[in-house]
């Protein structure tokens, strides 16, 4: 076994989730490669005498059952897995999977009745609202090789990412989140970038391993109809398994009324045209984690790259509401720091950062150096 599950394990536990004696917890692992973490998580859980429970879940063996299944079968699927999710006080979900879009070869209409009678049931309904919940990957091949890296180079990356001390980045985010909360207008600048906004009377939140791992984000969202401007991302992004880079977006009066990428463009306006909701933006937040410096397409990891904002299409955060639904919700992330091109934000027209790097003296507790 990898030693360092084990201070994984214990982050999760004990920062995560805050398991407590008698809680029922339930690990969800997608990919036997996962189960070495599972298995610490439930050896440490039993040590301070909650109830660990381990599912594993088979994409092979679940693509079998919906192409075959019944309507009534899979709603009766969802019921059984909703019973077990509400014993639960807690839940910890490993994806570890094997392959890209291993539900393919799947009716549109079979996978239409999964995310109704079992996704939006089991965990939106449930363990998203009733238990104290966090999801991450697990370092396998799978990973690796979508990140460009040896299976070696990655879990090094992934261990030093996923266990940084988040109480040290609680405390440290705290200062942003108050003056977040106290802003009206955001200018931001940088190379094909020029764009202002108001986050006033939007909650600001911070994300310090709570939810998911790794973390490392302090975020609020635009009042729906203020941004205006313009946006170029210097990152790459993955939605529908489509590869996009260069994206830019144009704004008016909150609406984004022109996107193009290097490639890919008319698929991405077919994304924003998902819905009404989809050309808006629910989401501004800072990425605040120092092990994170560049992207490695996987969202979960990029939307934390130390010296980054992401601003996110969709869906606005249950926490941080300016009321714009939407069915995505789309983290793309624009990185300031110097070798990236640089840039700078302002809060009120007061420069807070400039190339990546808090200027603020009570910021400056969350540049990376810090951190570590």
């Amino acid at each position: 076994m990898d030693i360092r599950n084990e201070k994984l394990a214990r982050i999760l536990i004990n920062n995560s989730i805050s398991l407590c004696k008698d809680n029922n917890l339930l690990v969800e692992v997608i990919g036997q490669d996962g189960l070495e973490l599972a298995n610490e998580i439930t050896k440490q859980a039993k040590e301070i005498n909650a109830k660990p429970h381990i599912n594993t879940i088979n994409y092979d063996n679940l693509k079998k059952f919906l192409i075959n299944a019944t309507e009534e079968e899979i709603m009766e699927y969802g019921k059984k897995d909703y019973e077990r999710m509400k014993k639960m006080q807690a839940f910890i979900g490993i994806s570890a999977p094997t392959r890209d879009r291993p539900l393919e070869g799947v009716p549109q209409e079979k996978l239409e009745m999964y995310n109704k009678y079992y996704t939006a049931l089991v965990h939106l309904e449930q363990r998203v609202k009733h238990t104290k919940w966090c999801i991450l990957r697990y370092p396998n091949e799978y990973y690796a090789q979508k990140s460009n890296m040896s299976i070696d180079e990655f879990k090094d990356f992934y261990y030093r990412v996923c266990s940084v001390d988040y109480n040290k980045m609680k405390i440290a985010m705290e200062p942003l989140k108050i003056l977040m909360n106290k802003t009206d207008k955001v200018h931001i600048v940088a190379p094909g970038t020029d764009l202002t906004f108001s986050i006033k009377g939007i909650p600001a939140k911070k994300y310090y391993g709570t939810f998911n791992i790794p973390d490392g984000e302090v975020a609020t969202c635009p009042v729906k109809n203020s941004v205006n401007g313009y946006i170029t991302y210097n990152t790459k992004t993955k939605y529908n398994d489509i590869v996009f880079e260069n994206i830019r977006f144009d704004f008016k009066e909150g609406k984004i009324i022109r996107a193009t990428a290097k490639e890919n463009t008319k698929e991405l306006n077919a994304i924003l045209d998902t819905d009404e909701g989809a050309r808006y933006i629910g989401e501004f937040a800072f990425g605040l984690n120092p092990y994170i410096n560049n992207t490695i397409c996987d969202t979960l990891f990029d939307e934390k790259i130390n010296g980054s904002f992401h601003f996110t299409p969709g869906m606005a955060l249950e926490e941080s509401d300016n009321g714009n639904k939407s069915a995505i919700h789309w983290d793309i992330v624009k990185i300031l720091k110097k070798e990236f091109g640089g840039g700078k934000i302002y809060f009120d027209d007061v420069l807070i950062m400039k190339d990546g790097e808090f200027v603020i003296e009570d910021l400056k507790k969350l540049n990376a150096e810090n951190l570590k």
